[in-house]
């Protein structure tokens, strides 16, 4: 049997990616508050990770234990802001408090300014559908910027903005129903749009405010290639899904416009305007015609029947789709540092998870031995959170979460996912040891 090790860059940043509506609790002020209650979620999200009650701390101890040198967080606007013309100093406290946190365990914190949620007081006066937004998401970011600027220098603006848009605005998007689940791809549009525009206005008060900052966004990339390939139709309803999902808020900062079916939208403000590349990925769809589906221009997205499936079939472990994506970046934006901020499975019984995370993991490695600027890995997630639409259904954590009691319980995961922080890599015995079901793949004679 080879013995071998996959090494990564001394600094490598190593950690977990979580969103504070998911873990915080009892965020009752946003728009995604009042769709759980409307019923439109799968359950509600109640207590949470109680994080808004401390339990961040032995969450942070658990990550810090297990090698973990970094964490990306976000923070709530409604929390910060609860009325247009109210700040609420303890909830800035309190964030202080987690960030704090993290430097003292000797974690890198990394901060997200927007993750999908919006003040209720927001939302009444048209969210992101209106350019009213453009000066009061500055103003938002200006204060918590200020507020934590002595322990974070990565921000990143938006999480997955194009998700935003499409799951909200065409439809129910790609995953489920996001709020405020209208069809509108005009409005859709817009709405990216003005989130671009949004960014650029963060982009420069961030710098002003901390000239070292490093500042970006973190894009959702889903590899879509044709089901047919002889196909020239899944070929060019693969290429317009392309351009759909993972084109919008790249191209606008790579090339200072978004090209889609409605035309194109020049911004030639937000050309060059991040410091690094934040990459979400999970899976991979196959595009193919389908008459029955006009809301998304005949094309219908869908995975292989014999797929390695996560619960409820919601994702399927494609780690070429991550070789691929971060290829697409490098081409995009040569040079720019790459954090891949986002990637993780959804599986209760952890049958899937440790083969996904060494197969993906591989995959980065790869980029990183043609020295792609790789320089962080986020797993989503360290503990079962509130999956937005699917509620409680679907288990990302390294540490499983009982709702009802809060108890946490380790995953075999965990402590290979713990392996790899220590070592700064994958080795052959962590995959013999973990997933000897792919150590043939991964390391072959």
């Amino acid at each position: 049997m080879p013995q071998a090790s996959y090494h990564f860059p001394r600094g490598f940043l190593w950690g977990t990616a979580t969103a504070a509506h998911q873990v915080e609790g009892n965020n009752t002020n946003n728009q995604w508050w009042q769709w759980e209650q409307a019923g439109h979620t799968d359950g509600t999200s109640g207590l949470a990770c109680d994080w808004w009650g401390g339990r961040w701390k032995e969450d942070f101890d658990r990550a810090a234990e297990a090698g973990q040198n970094a964490h990306r967080l976000s923070v709530e606007w409604s929390r910060i802001q609860p009325t247009p013309e109210a700040w609420d100093e303890d909830a800035l406290e309190r964030y202080r408090a987690m960030l704090r946190g993290l430097k003292e365990r000797g974690m890198t914190p990394m901060v997200t300014l927007h993750h999908f949620t919006d003040p209720i007081w927001l939302e009444e006066v048209g969210a992101w559908e209106t350019e009213a937004v453009i000066p009061l998401f500055e103003k938002f970011v200006r204060k918590t910027v200020d507020a934590l600027k002595e322990y974070c220098t990565y921000w990143c603006t938006f999480n997955e903005p194009s998700g935003y848009a499409l799951n909200g605005y065409v439809g129910g998007g790609l995953s489920g129903n996001f709020p405020p689940g209208k069809n509108n791809i005009r409005l859709a549009m817009r709405v990216q749009t003005n989130m671009i525009r949004s960014h650029v206005a963060a982009y420069h008060a961030i710098h002003k405010i901390q000239p070292e900052a490093r500042v970006g966004i973190a894009t959702h990339y889903r590899s879509l290639v044709p089901h047919h390939a002889w196909s020239p139709l899944d070929k060019a309803l693969a290429r317009n899904a392309f351009n759909l999902v993972n084109n919008g808020f790249p191209m606008a900062l790579a090339k200072g416009y978004i090209r889609s079916v409605l035309g194109t939208i020049r911004i030639p403000e937000a050309r060059g305007m991040q410091d690094y590349f934040g990459f979400n990925y999970y899976t991979r769809n196959r595009v193919t015609f389908d008459l029955l589906s006009p809301s998304t221009l005949f094309s219908k997205s869908h995975y292989p029947k014999d797929g390695d499936f996560s619960d409820k079939n919601f994702l399927v472990n494609e780690p070429d789709g991550m070789f691929e994506g971060l290829k697409w970046v490098v081409r995009t934006f040569p040079n720019l540092p790459i954090i891949v901020s986002e990637n993780g499975f959804a599986d209760a019984e952890d049958k899937v998870r440790p083969r996904y995370i060494a197969q993906h993991l591989h995959q980065i490695w790869r980029g990183v031995n043609f020295n792609w600027p790789i320089k962080g890995y986020f797993h989503w997630t360290l503990v079962d959170n509130f999956e937005w639409d699917q509620g409680w259904t679907l288990r990302f954590g390294l540490w499983a979460l009982d709702v009802a009691t809060q108890k946490r319980t380790k995953r075999p995961s965990a402590d290979l996912y713990a392996e790899i922080c220590k070592e700064n890599g994958l080795t052959s015995e962590m995959v013999q040891k973990y997933c000897p079901e792919v150590f043939g793949k991964l390391f072959p004679v």
